[in-house]
């Protein structure tokens, strides 16, 4: 049996969770996120709980248990708390400024760059070198970051370009002096 797939998942007050057939609709204070279970798996709400199973011990089941239980503790998170994910922009001159919706980020390219938040996901700038990305949904957030670090990802010699809050960048060293 999974582990993780068996435990029970309490359903906060505030949080309605229904089950149709494979869909499970989240809806809370922040939103309302869907999923679509994959086959074998089970999902079943019972006394403010929503228990997973599955029908046998094969392959695919036991991989899909822990997943679709995890999945659907994500949308409850996603709905009450909600996510959120730092970017910092280090390098000298590089800057990132809040255009309306949208984010521009002075990156040493010729021009500046302009991001739009996707559907559902909000960017804020603190200062002149953080960005946050944050919504309901863990995927679209992580995304939605990813994207944004890939404009210029940090690189190994000075460390320069887009990171997540926290993350550490393995340096380098240069070419050796005479």
């Amino acid at each position: 049996m999974s582990r993780i797939g068996r435990l029970p998942i309490d359903i906060p007050s505030g949080v309605t969770v229904t089950v149709s057939g494979q869909d499970v609709a989240v809806k809370g204070p922040k939103g309302e996120l869907a999923l679509t279970v994959a086959r074998p798996i089970e999902v079943a709400v019972e006394e403010n709980q929503v228990l997973v199973t599955r029908p046998d011990d094969e392959r695919e089941s036991r991989a899909l248990h822990g997943l679709t239980r995890t999945l659907i503790n994500n949308n409850i998170i996603g709905v009450t708390q909600g996510y959120t994910k730092g970017l910092e922009v280090v390098g000298t001159g590089y800057r990132v400024a809040q255009k309306g919706t949208a984010v521009e980020f002075a990156l040493g390219f010729s021009h500046p760059v302009l991001v739009e938040a996707p559907e559902g996901i909000t960017l804020t700038v603190e200062g002149n070198n953080k960005v946050t990305v944050a919504g309901i949904s863990k995927q679209a957030v992580g995304e939605a970051a990813a994207n944004i670090r890939k404009i210029r990802k940090p690189e190994p010699y000075k460390g320069k370009g887009v990171r997540y809050a926290g993350e550490v960048v393995r340096r380098k060293a240069g070419k050796s002096g005479k």
